[in-house]
């Protein structure tokens, strides 16, 4: 039965006002308070049936799972030394020049995000990377900024490289080759295009910086050499969950326990400080997203999307993709890449042309670039940050995302199309 007119526009306000704590987070609770306040009131005031709600907590699992193994090994992985031992190496091999130092940190935030996620850059590179400038008498956050850039523009040079992407496309994911064809000239040029946005922004920063050009080693244990052969291990395994088509979540944590269990037991351990490390709370949030998006799916808003959507693309289909590209990526900025990737999702699988579905790709995965909230690799960045006692306030991210994000995402669109 149609949802009343009025309960439709109550819905809306009510994930506007959540999305909105998300994005603002007033009096400095969480973020994952906002969401799952949005979508507990949505529930009590009957406006989404709590089977409806179960449903949307459900389309999360294997979300759940990728981040609950990824936060398992890099806590491990930040208590053994592993990040210290990394720091140093990356201070030896920039010999003293900040650009260097740039530029290596950009290339290892490239290859982390494409074979293990975006999500695993915010996670696990973010923590390396400040232990490496704080070492190195270098300022932070421009090598930062890196982080969080990267993570959303190298994330559809495979499918595994956002979670975004497996949520969009589900189980109708493109072979790895036909995904390549599709998106490798456009990613090659995100990344450098990308970069070349941030090496100008911080280029001021940068030349004032003096780093040191060696640092003494710390020996790394039997623990730390356990925990990066289970990130190696763990994206082999997501290479091939990728070719086999496979759902990544489960998988990951396995990986990421396994792998905690292992330095534990070696070390004789007790869980309780990795336990204790871990930020449990970014998985609430990610719940309460999945639920707020179901209720817009109560409420019809996905079905008139989708209309609208066949309407632009029987004129033309060129004039769709674009449409789409764009206002799903401004759309992230406004709800989370996540959640509008489950939209986009919804309205892909109704057969849509691959240029539309490929620009709504781009739009949620490099779209995000703009602003802090845009994807829920850059909330999970803001979480590394604040645990390091740094704060990066919505409006300066802004101001670097306006020059860094649009050229990106245009000159990617055009590319995606040219490929097909």
């Amino acid at each position: 039965m149609p949802i009343p007119p009025d309960g439709a526009l109550a819905t809306w306000g009510i994930a506007g006002l959540a999305t909105a704590g998300v994005i603002a987070r007033p009096f400095r609770l969480p973020e994952a308070v906002w969401a799952v306040a949005g979508a507990v009131v949505l529930v009590a005031f009957g406006l989404l049936p709590w089977t409806n709600a179960l449903t949307g907590v459900r389309k999360g699992l294997d979300v759940y799972f990728f981040l609950a193994g990824m936060m398992l090994i890099a806590e491990v992985a930040r208590q053994e030394g592993v990040f210290d031992w990394l720091a140093a190496l990356a201070v030896k091999h920039a010999r003293g020049s900040p650009q260097r130092l740039f530029t290596l940190v950009y290339g290892v935030g490239t290859a982390v995000t494409v074979l293990l996620s975006n999500d695993a850059t915010a996670i696990v590179l973010t923590p390396a990377v400040y232990a490496a400038t704080r070492a190195a008498g270098a300022t932070p956050l421009p090598y930062l900024f890196v982080c969080a850039f990267i993570a959303n523009a190298a994330s559809f040079v495979l499918p595994i490289s956002n979670p975004a992407n497996l949520v969009i496309f589900g189980s109708h994911m493109p072979h790895l080759a036909a995904w390549l064809a599709q998106f490798g000239l456009a990613s090659v040029i995100s990344i450098g295009v990308t970069y070349l946005a941030l090496r100008i922004t911080q280029r001021r920063a940068l030349a004032q910086e003096k780093i040191a050009r060696e640092l003494p080693r710390p020996r790394l244990t039997h623990g730390g050499r356990l925990t990066i052969f289970g990130i190696g291990a763990i994206a082999v395994v997501l290479l091939c969950c990728s070719a086999l088509n496979v759902q990544l979540g489960l998988p990951t944590f396995i990986c990421g326990a396994v792998t905690s269990a292992f330095v534990l037991a070696f070390n004789r351990q007790s869980p309780l400080p990795i336990i204790k490390g871990v930020s449990w709370g970014v998985l609430p949030l990610v719940a309460g997203l999945f639920v707020l998006v179901e209720a817009l799916d109560h409420t019809g808003v996905i079905a008139a999307l989708n209309g609208k959507l066949h309407a632009a693309t029987a004129n033309s289909i060129t004039a769709a993709a674009w449409s789409a590209g764009l206002v799903v990526a401004l759309a992230c900025n406004l709800m989370n890449n996540l959640p509008v990737g489950l939209i986009a999702g919804s309205v892909a699988a109704n057969q849509m042309p691959l240029q539309v579905v490929g620009a709504m790709v781009i739009g949620v995965d490099l779209g995000p670039n703009l602003s802090v909230t845009g994807s829920l690799a850059t909330i999970l960045w803001l979480v590394v940050l604040r645990r390091e006692g740094l704060e990066v306030g919505a409006w300066s991210f802004l101001r670097l995302g306006i020059f860094v994000m649009p050229p990106a995402l245009v000159l990617s669109i055009i590319a995606m199309c040219v490929s097909l």
